[in-house]
């Protein structure tokens, strides 16, 4: 932030000591980069309001492990106040507090685990915006809850009503499919998403259902056969008009919720795998 309030400062300095076209290119780097600092810092909020949610589970979490503590120790002083600690009541208490360790273990390696899973996550979404490039706003990039989503509006995939992907469309699959290569551990679902105007069937398709779906297996043939993406990573579906970004009250909205989205997935299993040795090496 510093180093572009300095970069703007000395802009202003300059701009009676450079030529007009000079001025207009800094004016308009200026401009790109206030944009993508914007975009940075929504991205950041987003981030920061996921990270809170995970933060108050953790809270709870301690809470409860807090509390199982504090019950511990009422048994123990209980136990210490007994003039004759049974041999059985001894092996509890020592369980209880074998629990209690687990338990801590527990929560700190899944936090270490989500953490990793984040990291991961930041880092496709930094390979594909690098990729892809933030100037196209029928292009959108973003993480919810964890997972990436790429969103491309049907007017760079699709010809009005039909299912077959255009030549322009295929220079951006091309970008996608860089990355996902460079990510074979994960898997890829592509949802094809209509507006609410009913499509005519023609024989081949019913309705939109029918043209959501053909439209989500038509880009996957172009990623696998085209691409060479591998088929074992992706996943095809079809949302048709149920789940629209805005309200179809106007011809804009509707061309806004018509779009297909690619969604990085990571393999849950994997997950799980992370988590598990996380806590293996905690052990040794």
């Amino acid at each position: 932030m510093k180093k572009i309030v300095v970069a703007l400062s000395v802009l202003v300095l300059l701009t009676s000591c450079v030529s007009k076209k000079k001025y207009t290119e800094l004016e308009a780097k200026n401009k790109e980069t206030q944009d993508l600092l914007n975009t940075c810092t929504v991205k950041l909020n987003s981030c920061i309001e996921d990270k809170s949610g995970l933060s108050a589970s953790l809270a709870a979490l301690r809470e409860q492990n807090d509390h199982l503590k504090q019950n511990n120790q009422d048994l123990i002083t209980t136990s210490k106040e007994m003039t004759i600690l049974s041999a059985k009541g001894a092996q509890n208490v020592e369980k209880a507090l074998e629990n209690i360790k687990e338990k801590d273990l527990k929560i700190s390696r899944m936090q270490d685990a989500l953490t990793k899973k984040d990291s991961v996550t930041l880092a496709i979404v930094t390979s594909l915006k690098s990729a892809v490039g933030m100037s196209d706003p029928d292009i959108d990039i973003n993480v919810e809850k964890g997972v990436v989503f790429i969103q491309i509006a049907d007017k760079l995939l699709f010809k009005s009503g039909s299912y077959v992907v255009t030549d322009k469309a295929k220079a951006v699959l091309a970008k996608v499919a860089k990355v996902v290569n460079d990510k074979p551990d994960f898997e890829c679902m592509v949802e094809g998403n209509t507006d609410n105007v009913p499509f005519i069937g023609n024989g081949v398709l019913l309705d939109n259902w029918d043209l959501s779906v053909k439209r989500s297996t038509s880009i996957i043939r172009v990623l696998t056969n085209d691409l060479k993406v591998n088929p074992a990573q992706l996943i095809a579906a079809g949302r048709s008009s149920f789940v629209p970004l805005v309200s179809n009250d106007s011809a804009e909205n509707k061309a806004k919720n018509r779009r297909t989205r690619i969604v990085v997935l990571p393999k849950i299993d994997q997950f799980y795998d992370m988590i598990e040795k996380e806590m293996k090496k905690q052990k040794q």
